[in-house]
């Protein structure tokens, strides 16, 4: 009865999802269009530099203090494993599968990257308010549950615009014919500097058995120093091309920037209570801010809904990719994720919370992040196939999500 319990908690706000998405699907098509391309865009906008910072700085201004601070260090780490494992198993699914080189920065970003933002946001707060929630009073889950997922959005975003987007662009770039010119002709410039290097090996071996044996020194040492140089100078280069090409405009976006201002009032006790609990003079920014982030849930939800749409409407994708990117997101990533966190809680890097550990082991079992179709979009490589990738991996996160959530649940509860 109680495992029985745990289900009926994980599947309803699945269910809530499934509803308002379903919502979003129907107000987008064409004889109703009140989602159409316009109206998204512009709704993507304000929750982009609105709603999603308030809702980000509001709840960790709210929690974040100096005293737990030091509690949520293992978080940043968690988000970054579940990228580089789900990249990495990206990696091998595009090997085995043979995708379209334009392709593979796409299934690469989608096992790596998953909705740290929009699920967690409508999951957490609507497991907090269901009776039979191991989470104990709605109120205290609500406030820490929502500041758990603010500071997972913030990283996310960051990992996100830093890993993937590099990622996907790097794959573009790739299936250009201007970069494989340049790649032919760098390795006629790589064969080239081979036989000079070849050549002046030669020379200084043959002048070893000319001249003494000391005086053969010298030139071995300069020619060493002058490979140090050239490859000090080539990792320098490689560098600066890696930094000027990092989007940090996408970085540094607005949930990001929201996150740092929350943590500076959390963080700061003069302006904490200038700001945060009913008696401070300035409260009533803070309850702004509160209302204008509850308004992100909803609209973030339609949004999915409408995208999801058209993934109806893209072209064919292979089906060994899209079941691949199932299987790594849904089965393989979960169960690391388990080993992950129980590891960190038995070796004392996690602390007791059940919410917290809850979090912790939702980020492997989240599906597709929906910028990765932004991305795709910005570059111009797969945003069709995106698509129908988003379109069935977020109708099996419908079954994917109550189940590991009902296992999660009775794993920390």
């Amino acid at each position: 009865m109680r495992l029985l319990d745990l289900f009926l908690v994980a599947s309803v706000p699945v269910l809530k999802v499934l509803l308002i998405c379903g919502l979003g699907s129907f107000l987008v098509l064409d004889h109703i269009d009140l989602l159409g391309e316009s109206a998204r865009k512009q709704l993507n906008n304000i929750v982009f530099f609105v709603f999603n910072p308030a809702l980000v700085a509001s709840n960790l201004a709210q929690t974040i203090t100096l005293d737990n601070i030091i509690l949520l260090w293992f978080m940043p780490l968690n988000i970054f494993l579940t990228f580089i494992l789900g990249a990495f198993l990206g990696w091998i699914l595009a090997k085995i599968t043979r995708a379209p080189l334009h392709l593979k920065g796409l299934v690469v970003g989608a096992c790596a990257a998953g909705n740290l933002g929009n699920l967690p946001l409508i999951l957490i707060p609507a497991m907090c308010s269901e009776k039979g929630s191991p989470f104990g009073a709605p109120d205290s889950c609500h406030i820490y549950g929502m500041a758990y997922v603010s500071l997972s959005m913030a990283i996310g975003a960051i990992y996100l615009w830093s890993i993937v987007y590099n990622i996907i662009r790097v794959s573009s770039i790739k299936s250009t014919e201007v970069v494989n010119g340049n790649i032919a002709n760098s390795d006629e410039e790589t064969s080239q500097s081979l036989q000079e290097q070849l050549i002046n090996n030669l020379d200084t071996e043959e002048g070893s058995i000319l001249d003494h044996a000391n005086e053969s020194l010298l030139p071995c040492a300069k020619t060493n120093k002058k490979e140090k140089v050239w490859i000090l100078e080539k990792i320098k280069k490689q560098i600066c091309s890696f930094a000027s090409k990092v989007n940090l405009k996408a970085i540094f976006a607005p949930s990001t920037t929201a996150a740092i201002v929350g943590f500076i009032i959390g963080l700061v006790p003069p302006v904490q209570k200038l700001m945060i609990g009913a008696n401070a003079p300035l409260h009533v920014i803070e309850d702004s801010a509160l209302l204008l982030g509850d308004a992100a849930i909803p609209i973030i939800t339609l949004i999915v809904g409408a995208n999801l749409l058209k993934g109806l409407r893209g072209t064919g994708v292979q089906l060994s990719v899209i079941i691949g990117i199932i299987v790594i997101r849904y089965l393989l990533l979960p169960v690391i994720g388990v080993f992950v966190v129980k590891g960190a809680v038995h070796l004392g890097f996690v602390h007791s919370d059940p919410l917290y550990q809850f979090v912790l082991l939702l980020q492997y079992a989240l599906p597709p992040a929906m910028n990765i179709g932004t991305i795709t979009q910005l570059f111009g490589a797969g945003q069709s196939e995106c698509s129908v990738i988003l379109l069935w991996t977020y109708s099996t996160a419908s079954v994917s999500l109550t189940l590991w959530s009902t296992y999660f649940l009775w794993l920390v509860a």
